[in-house]
């Protein structure tokens, strides 16, 4: 695997070109993939690796910067409370049982630390499918239109505060590029993809008004006018119900006037 920033991270602890004999059966050179929307999973020739919570935890860390960072603000952002010392040395402690079980995949220079480039992040995959179709909705293909990519929070559960911003945001994003993709299917004749789509936004947050006259649009474009009427009734209850509010103008005039 090419492109690896500097020697890896187990250089300062322990050689990391050579993994004991029954530690790990993973080369040096295994494609990693890295999982993280519904969950947490990392395999290396498609095979999942077991990872202690504490490693899981560096691992989404890392995966969701930018550019590589440098080791101390890795080590006072994951253990925050503890003595420079201690996280430094807890730090040390978390890359060497990477280097065990996946060598290569974490990689350190100057001081720095990242993922490997080339592994392939399932996270980073929708931001940049994200960023293309938001960028032009009526230009996205039939196999970017992929709602799978979106319809999954990012490392659900996780309570740290670096994963529940990061969490919240793409939540929105992906909510935005549902809709998107719910409208770009109803220009493409792909109704029932559409109303797929939209339903995914709805279920995503279910008092986002966008979402729902999204899915209404969907329901009017097959001339399903009675689930349109059925879907507005839907959510007219539930945020009177939740929020003792109406549903705004372009709602009503969704409703009254189907071409809009």
């Amino acid at each position: 695997m090419g492109g690896r920033i500097g020697t890896t991270v187990m250089a300062d602890f322990m050689a990391c070109t050579t993994v004991r004999s029954g530690v790990s059966s993973v080369p040096l050179d295994a494609p990693f993939e890295l999982e993280l929307l519904g969950g947490f999973e990392l395999r290396a020739w498609g095979s999942p690796l077991s990872m202690p919570l504490g490693v899981k935890r560096l691992l989404v860390f890392l995966a969701l910067q930018i550019n590589p960072v440098l080791r101390t603000y890795v080590a006072g952002s994951l253990w925050p409370e503890s003595t420079e010392d201690l996280a430094a040395g807890n730090l040390r402690s978390g890359l060497w049982r990477v280097g065990q079980v996946a060598p290569g995949l974490v990689s350190s220079a100057d001081g720095y630390l990242a993922l490997d480039p080339e592994t392939a992040v399932d996270y980073k995959a929708a931001l940049r499918m994200a960023k293309r179709i938001l960028d032009n909705p009526t230009q996205a293909t039939l196999p970017e239109l992929d709602i799978a990519l979106f319809s999954a929070d990012l490392v659900p559960g996780r309570p740290d505060e670096w994963v529940v911003v990061e969490r919240e945001r793409f939540r929105q994003l992906r909510l935005h590029v549902l809709e998107a993709i719910a409208d770009r299917f109803v220009s493409l004749g792909r109704i029932a993809q559409a109303v797929e789509a939209a339903h995914a936004a709805v279920s995503g947050e279910p008092l986002r008004e966008s979402a729902h006259r999204t899915l209404i649009r969907a329901h009017l474009a097959e001339g399903n006018r009675s689930e349109a009427l059925r879907q507005y009734a839907s959510f007219r209850n539930l945020l009177h119900d939740e929020l003792g509010a109406a549903p705004s103008r372009l709602m009503e005039e969704l409703i009254s006037d189907p071409s809009r």
